[in-house]
């Protein structure tokens, strides 16, 4: 069983690799994303600067340090750091990050990361990788709505990559894979019955699936004009080492529509699909506000919109709203099925000449479900 803090600290590096969600897991299936996130938002690997930001834009240095934290009443505090090594291997090809991320939560568990995102060849091959590892503590008040308290200990190994070739035009194909291989176990003898009530045991996965991806945005991580499309399975099974054999689907839209100047109108359209995943596996809400992993279910959809002020060349802010909706039989039957988000944020841009920024967010959700959040680069 993947935890919320699992996957929050392994979906920050996903979200900057511009990763779909693909590993197992208790939260958004971190096997299913390690699976979205892909979640996101890619802010280190953005194109040259707009000719406005002017040539006091020197270029920065290749080093990158970001600080990373999220606060959230049902999973804590949580902060690390980001380092990375930035380059752009030719003119025509985007940036390339590889680097370490590290996070430590208020439950005392400790998550680490080695990833890379690679873009060479005249933006011809775009290869994108992660390996993390953690101890992950867990204190659940009403674990999966059943009114059950629960406290776990959980032992994470997760490895991923995605390769994708430009066919033409905009359009890339490729495939990717995912292994996941954690261990759970209850503090005490009273959570391990909770644990085997619940079905909720050690998860073991490995998936192999195509992409098909179109890319028309001008860059990844401050974009204001172009369209994102990403389709994409995952189909997990036993023969590949898993400990079961089911299919994920996941299909991610964005537009980008610039107005006022240099404002943008930003709309998402998620959807992931999972088959004879076992409950743990499934899909779960992904939205900013909510715990990864808290409510799930076969099938989720969600739609977001966001506006991106601009105030210059350092400074900006966004307003968001959003809703997901879960359907499908589940294991936990949900008090509801659709799930709201409201939210604002502020923006600093790190690096104008290569479009990295730090963004700080609160998120409003139903019930007791809110967070603020301080990472690198946009939601998404």
């Amino acid at each position: 069983m993947i935890s919320p803090k699992t996957v929050s600290c392994v979906c920050t590096a996903f979200a900057v690799l511009s990763f779909p969600p693909v590993m197992p897991r208790h939260c958004i299936g971190l096997a299913t994303l390690v699976a979205v996130s892909i979640l996101v938002p890619a802010a280190a690997f953005g194109q040259e600067a707009d000719a406005s930001a002017g040539p006091s834009d020197a270029p920065s240095s290749p080093w990158l340090l970001v600080p990373i934290v999220s606060s959230n009443p049902k999973i804590g505090t949580s902060g690390g750091v980001m380092a990375a090594f930035v380059k752009k291997f030719d003119p025509d090809s985007r940036v390339s990050l590889i680097g370490l991320m590290y996070q430590y939560t208020s439950t005392e568990s400790s998550i680490g990361s080695a990833f890379a995102r690679l873009s060479f060849g005249a933006d011809l091959h775009r290869i994108v990788g992660i390996a993390a590892f953690g101890r992950i503590n867990n204190d659940y008040q009403d674990y999966l709505g059943t009114g059950q308290p629960l406290q776990t200990q959980d032992d994470l190994r997760a490895v991923a990559g995605r390769y994708l070739y430009r066919v033409g035009g905009d359009w890339f194909l490729g495939a990717h894979g995912t292994a996941t291989n954690y261990q759970v176990f209850g503090v005490d003898p009273e959570d391990d019955l909770v644990l085997e009530t619940l079905g909720m045991r050690g998860f073991s996965s490995a998936g192999l699936g195509a992409v098909i991806m179109h890319d028309s945005r001008d860059n990844d991580d401050m974009p204001v004009r172009g369209w994102y499309m990403n389709v994409n399975n995952l189909a997990y099974r036993e023969a590949f080492g898993g400990s079961d054999s089911y299919d994920a689907y996941r299909a991610d839209f964005k537009a980008f529509i610039r107005h006022g100047g240099r404002h943008v109108l930003a709309i998402r359209q998620f959807n992931w699909i999972t088959h004879d995943a076992p409950a743990i596996a499934q899909s779960t809400v992904v939205l900013r506000g909510y715990k990864l992993g808290q409510y799930l279910a076969p099938y989720v959809s969600s739609l977001e919109a966001e506006e991106r002020l601009s105030f210059g060349r350092r400074w900006g802010a966004t307003m968001f709203a959003g809703v997901a909706a879960l359907y499908g039989a589940t294991a936990t039957p949900l008090a509801r099925s659709n799930f709201p988000t409201v939210g604002a944020g502020l923006q600093f841009i790190v690096k104008p000449d290569k479009h990295m920024l730090a963004n700080l967010e609160y998120a409003q959700g139903i019930e007791d479900n809110h967070g603020i959040y301080l990472k690198f680069g946009y939601g998404w």
